[in-house]
């Protein structure tokens, strides 16, 4: 645990957790080399309040919060700019810029043409945040698009690396790190969402979770997304937890739920954007016979998933998935996550792809016990991935480093995923 920063303490189950997050560390680096926009996004419930709040608290009364859910800061904003930039005063002389935090601003339907002209009106004199519950960049269209004025950056639930470290990295991996044994187990059962996580009591946990999910869809999507009945769409939610790693096929779904598939594609499309799950596709370029269209689903919350195994898998591809979106979000290069099967039924659980190259080739397995992947072997000389690695749920955390292993082998998940972000 990196003592430098808050820490919070729960007395009941003596979990302690990193008041600050990784991502603050991120908007800090932003703000201080960059004049456009950030957009923060990411689930409801993961933090994205917390972190913007932290950075106001930094900036003294220069800075103002408005959430447009709140009716009188949805006043202000409809009102003009002038009442939104009100005592934030833009010294064009001061070194320092003021800092304004738009809390789920996507929620207003002209939001992009309004802060369009917001950005325009203040240029680089305002350090301006955007935080939402959607996905920011998936509401681009056509001309009025803000691309150019902003940077993304996606906040993911904590993972076994952030639980040990929230400095600023200066490379894609770190040093293997041991993290304590009992706050693995309760990341592992009760999710990386910050209440969830920290309070690890399965009766608050039950009611947070069906209270976070109520306002996902009766609130969120309902009010924004044209769906005609949500609670076949809540079914299609609940089918996904028993589907989760698993590959996603949309005539069978359609069945189960009783709409037609066409339907199904959509919906799964909506839930993507308010990151309730993800998919990834099977990776074919230069590989004999491979799957080119079934995709494999994943959650966002590894904890909804009941079945040990599908756990597991969904639990790696989610601090896969926060990897590959940090290091594209912050600038490391171009990543991408995938999996890869061919016809006849040879597996491998992800592949990423660093800068349009085979990189990382990763088998999840639960027992330490199981033998090294014969389709790890098979798709290492097939695509020539630098790093092969089976990980295993209960091998031991060992201080080896699993980026600098030249051969494929098997290692402790606790290892390789203190390495990550």
């Amino acid at each position: 645990m990196n003592r430098d920063s808050l820490d919070f303490f729960d007395l009941n189950n003596a979990i302690v957790i990193p008041m600050k997050r990784i991502y603050e560390a991120v908007l800090d680096e932003h703000f201080s080399k960059y004049d456009q926009m950030a957009f923060l996004s990411g689930p409801r419930q993961v933090g994205k309040t917390t972190v913007a709040k932290n950075i106001l608290k930094h900036m003294g009364t220069r800075s103002k919060y408005l959430n447009w859910d709140i009716l009188s800061d949805r006043k202000c904003i409809l009102e003009d700019y002038e009442s939104v930039l009100e005592n934030l005063s833009l010294d064009l002389v001061s070194d320092k810029k003021p800092f304004l935090v738009l809390d789920e601003i996507h929620k207003y339907k002209h939001w992009k043409n309004w802060l369009k002209g917001l950005s325009d009106l203040t240029k680089s004199h305002l350090n301006l945040l955007v935080t939402g519950s959607s996905k920011l960049n998936t509401f681009r269209r056509g001309g009025d698009s803000l691309m150019g004025r902003y940077f993304l950056y996606r906040v993911h639930p904590f993972s076994v690396a952030e639980l040990l470290r929230t400095e600023m990295p200066d490379k894609l991996f770190s040093m293997p790190q041991k993290l304590d044994s009992d706050q693995f187990e309760a990341l592992y059962q009760f999710g990386g969402f910050p209440e969830a996580f920290r309070t690890a009591e399965k009766r608050f946990y039950h009611r947070w979770q069906n209270l976070r999910l109520e306002q996902l869809f009766r609130e969120d999507i309902r009010n924004m997304e044209q769906v005609e009945d949500i609670g076949q769409m809540e079914l299609l939610a609940f089918q996904l937890r028993f589907n989760a790693s698993q590959l996603l096929n949309y005539s069978n779904m359609a069945n189960k739920v009783r709409v037609s598939d066409q339907t199904i594609r959509r919906w799964i499309r909506i839930l993507e954007s308010f990151y309730y799950c993800f998919t990834l596709t099977p990776y074919s370029q230069n590989i004999a016979r491979s799957i080119l269209k079934e995709p494999k689903v994943f959650l966002w919350d590894w904890s909804l998933v009941e079945d040990p195994g599908s756990r597991y898998e969904n639990f790696i591809a989610c601090h896969l998935l926060k990897a590959v979106h940090f290091w594209n979000d912050i600038g490391f290069g171009s990543f991408a996550l995938h999996y890869v099967r061919d016809k006849e039924k040879r597996e491998v659980d992800f592949l990423i792809i660093k800068d349009h190259k085979p990189w990382m080739l990763i088998e999840a397995k639960s027992s330490q016990k199981e033998p090294l992947s014969e389709s790890l072997k098979h798709y290492q000389k097939q695509l020539n991935a630098e790093i092969v690695l089976q990980v295993a749920l209960d091998a031991d955390y060992s201080e080896q480093d699993c980026f600098n292993l030249s051969k494929p082998v098997i290692v402790s998940a606790k290892t390789l995923l203190s390495q990550l972000i």
